[in-house]
């Protein structure tokens, strides 16, 4: 089930592409052309009414709205049907964000608060490439590159807690007993994860664990990094950067907010990024971040005005749910603007610049 934020973000920018005045008379009418269901609608009525998410439910329904007046959207053309996938991943091969589907034609991605790009497994990314089918290990990224540092953190954090898991982070009813725990990291159980996890506590290591974690970050980064570069042998840099930027053979809509500021963009697809850029290369780099860190940067020439066009992100390496907690997953980030990356273009007002729809 999604989370209350994302149900108000995407259906909010569902409703504002519809002809009402507000948002208010398009709550009020429930209306068929947004195929959800009497449950969903209640839900975001009760959402509205909570006042929690005003500023979220406005942003989104102007985003919607945006969309609908854009030549490159709608155009003024009230769409007649809109499809919310709800969260559901989809399936087979796709590489499209989509969270909403307009007319079985227009696809859209609503992102708000947020310039992380994905969250796969490590493996997918440094030896899979991102790409949505293969095989490639689930085993724990830490215990596969860096068993002797991430043994050497466990041990050390066992021992800066004592067996009773009463460490200086971990004075409190959440401290349990760590005497049952084993020897070695790769035995940990999802429990006992949970129970080591909640003994240490605060954002710090003990202190007698700092050193072993710089360590392990240390050579997650470098080896990760390593991993990336070797399996990138095996394809056209080129692909990786669209994966990255998840650009693919359908075009769509990233309609969002970040901050303060609208994100309201059209997105290429790989045959016209092809067209309008010429590749020319793709960097990645292990970085010293305090975390496993792999940067990565690649640059393009702009086919018609021959300028070098830039765009860089990284990708953090950490633990899911805390540390310890559960196996570490890949966090990819966009560094650059997103209204600067190539093949990302800002939509332009209605043709007629009135923002309205037509009498119908």
């Amino acid at each position: 089930m999604p989370a209350d934020r994302t149900v108000v973000t995407e259906l909010a920018t569902a409703l504002g592409t519809l002809p009402y005045d507000d948002l208010e008379s398009a709550l009020a009418a429930r209306p068929a052309t947004v195929r959800i269901d009497a449950t969903d609608w209640d839900r975001l009525d009760r959402l509205y009414a909570s006042g929690a998410y005003e500023r979220d439910f406005r942003s989104a329904f102007g985003n919607g709205r945006a969309f609908a007046a854009a030549a490159d959207g709608l155009a003024g053309r009230p769409p007649r049907l809109v499809e919310w996938t709800g969260g559901r991943r989809a399936s087979g091969d796709e590489v499209v964000p989509v969270d909403l589907r307009i007319d079985h034609v227009y696809l859209v991605s609503c992102k708000y608060l947020s310039v992380n790009i994905a969250n796969p497994s490590p493996a997918r990314i440094f030896d899979g490439l991102l790409a949505t089918t293969g095989a490639w290990d689930r085993t724990d990224w830490y215990q596969l590159i860096a068993p002797e540092e991430y043994q050497e953190l466990y041990r050390s954090c066992l021992d800066a807690l004592g067996p009773h898991g009463l460490g200086p982070d971990a004075l409190g009813p959440d401290a349990l007993g760590l005497d049952d725990l084993p020897d070695e990291a790769s035995a940990l159980t999802v429990t006992q994860r949970r129970r080591l996890r909640r003994a240490l506590g605060g954002a710090n290591f003990p202190p007698g664990a700092v050193v072993a974690y710089q360590r392990l970050s240390a050579a997650v980064s470098t080896r990760s990094a390593r991993r990336w570069c070797a399996s990138l042998s095996s394809i056209e840099p080129e692909l990786m950067v669209w994966r990255l930027l998840r650009i693919g053979s359908a075009p769509y809509f990233l309609l969002g907010a970040h901050g303060s500021s609208s994100l309201r963009l059209r997105i290429d697809t790989t045959w016209d990024w092809h067209q309008a850029y010429k590749f020319r290369g793709l960097r990645t780099v292990a970085a010293d971040a305090g975390q496993p860190r792999v940067d990565w940067s690649a640059t393009c020439t702009d086919r018609a005005t021959g300028a070098t066009r830039s765009v860089a992100g990284h990708v953090e390496v950490r633990w899911s749910h805390g540390r310890f907690g559960q196996p570490p997953e890949a966090k990819i980030y966009l560094d650059t603007p997103v209204d600067e990356v190539p093949g990302y273009h800002p939509l332009e007002p209605s043709v007629t610049g009135q923002g309205r729809f037509p009498v119908i």
